[in-house]
């Protein structure tokens, strides 16, 4: 006991300025820079380096619909450098400073503003007045009006659907759906949480009865989901997630689920080679370019376990050129041409995941009770299938719903047909889109290779200032 009192006695005193003093040096680690391009705002991250720090910018910037169009990533020797060239979803240079000071905030001192939530439909919705919910996770061999199917179980459940995303590839199913009790609007009690799970069990085995593929249900509590080193792992990251555990990038060749049309214009071209002299596997994705492109791109190599220590992505003419420097979490590179070849399966897949053709329907209804089930059984009755599905209830109870859609057989869908069948639903506002593939220019300008010692010559150099200055 005397031992302990002396050690408390003589704790050493940490000035609590402390923690402050690299930002005193170097300045705000995120930084934004409106005059230096003309049609593009300059974003600069610069700060001590974390597990997961590249998907962290990027899913903040991401989160607030900002479009990357260029990028130099450095993140050796303990430091992060960052530089983005960013346009809002208008396209303009970014000048909303609540964007900016979200940033700043998400970033600068990882604390992000629990009572907001970003969806896939681009909007920002306040949860705290959904009370509790449950979400549940779904896998499952996919076939036209499963989605349809799922939401009518939850509907004859007495479930409400507070919020709902399901992407479909490569004949795989994925969603995400967070639910509270029909009446109460509150949290679903675990003997009833047990039947809605058998029930939706039995509705995805039939899915997967003429094949050797898994289905799978789970639940859990209250929105949110935990990832490594304090990082929030988004929905979006969790389809990713849920489609890579079933091996969406890795289904047998066949008669595709539905007829590809031009979609052989996003395949993405992936190469994987190694760099002896400094231990690393470089990585190179082009493709057509895309909005959250990079993020895909970025969550995919995080969950396939291999960390990212130095990036180069640009765009133009309508293609993206992206080059990753990574090693695997022991340290080493890719060595053999197995793991090579996994590795580009899944980024393939991870760029494809979110392409749809056909028609992109929004619309936005007044909250009842069956709404999506009424909506997608009409759908799936006049033959059209759902690829993609984003559902989010908002603060007045209306409902923002957007479908990716196509026809069954592969006809072309009238868009004032599909406006028909949903009149009479309580529907506030309708649009619909056709959602073509346009392909990109097929020569895009050639890209030197990303310079490390480039990178390192300039932190050295902006350390070095930085020392001068604060002393």
């Amino acid at each position: 006991m005397e031992t302990c009192s002396m050690m408390k006695a003589y704790a050493p005193y940490f000035d609590p300025e402390f923690d402050s003093l690299l930002e005193r040096i170097h300045g705000p680690p995120v930084t934004f820079d409106n005059e230096s391009v003309e049609d593009y705002t300059i974003v600069k991250i610069d700060c001590v380096k974390k597990q997961d720090q590249l998907l962290e910018v990027v899913q903040v910037l991401t989160e607030v619909n900002l479009t990357i169009t260029k990028g130099y990533i450095s993140s050796d020797a303990g430091w992060f450098m960052d530089v983005f060239h960013v346009k809002d979803e208008n396209g303009k240079k970014v000048s909303d400073q609540r964007v900016i000071s979200y940033i700043q905030q998400a970033i600068g001192s990882n604390r992000v503003a629990k009572s907001k939530i970003t969806t896939q439909t681009s909007k920002v919705y306040d949860t705290t007045f959904h009370g509790e919910q449950t979400a549940i996770e779904m896998t499952a061999t996919d076939r036209p009006g499963l989605f349809s199917e799922i939401s009518a179980a939850l509907a004859d459940l007495h479930c409400n659907i507070v919020e709902a995303h399901a992407w479909s590839h490569n004949a795989r199913l994925a969603c995400v759906a967070y639910i509270s009790d029909q009446l109460s609007d509150s949290r679903i009690d675990d003997h009833r949480l047990a039947t809605i799970e058998h029930h939706l069990n039995s509705i995805l085995h039939a899915s997967n009865a003429s094949e050797n593929t898994s289905h799978d249900v789970k639940s859990r509590g209250l929105i949110g989901i935990g990832g490594s080193e304090g990082t929030m792992t988004t929905v979006e990251r969790r389809l990713h997630q849920l489609l890579l555990s079933v091996h969406d990038f890795d289904v047998p060749p066949k008669q595709p689920l539905y007829p590809p049309g031009e979609k052989e214009a996003e395949k993405a071209s992936v190469l994987i080679e190694n760099c002896a002299e400094k231990g690393y596997s470089i990585v190179t994705v082009q493709c057509k370019d895309r909005r959250r492109l990079m993020f895909d791109t970025v969550c995919t190599l995080a969950d396939m376990q291999y960390v990212i220590s130095h990036a180069s992505v640009d765009s133009r003419g309508g293609c993206a050129f992206q080059e990753y420097f990574v090693r695997k979490m022991d340290g080493g590179a890719l060595r053999t041409e197995s793991e090579k070849h996994h590795a580009m399966k899944c980024l393939e897949a991870a760029v494809e995941r979110r392409v749809c053709e056909g028609i992109r329907l929004e619309l936005c209804a007044n909250n009842r009770v069956g709404l999506l089930s009424d909506i997608t059984r009409v759908l799936r009755e006049k033959g059209l299938v759902v690829l993609r599905a984003d559902v989010a209830t908002k603060m007045d109870k209306c409902v923002d719903i957007t479908f990716y859609m196509r026809d069954i057989v592969g006809n072309n869908v009238d868009t004032e047909l599909v406006k028909s069948m949903t009149r009479g639903m309580g529907i506030i506002d309708l649009e619909v889109k056709n959602e073509k593939v346009v392909k990109p220019n097929t020569t895009p300008a050639v890209k030197p290779r990303f310079s490390i010692g480039d990178i390192f010559k300039s932190q050295m150099e902006r350390l070095s200032h930085s020392l001068v200055a604060y002393m």
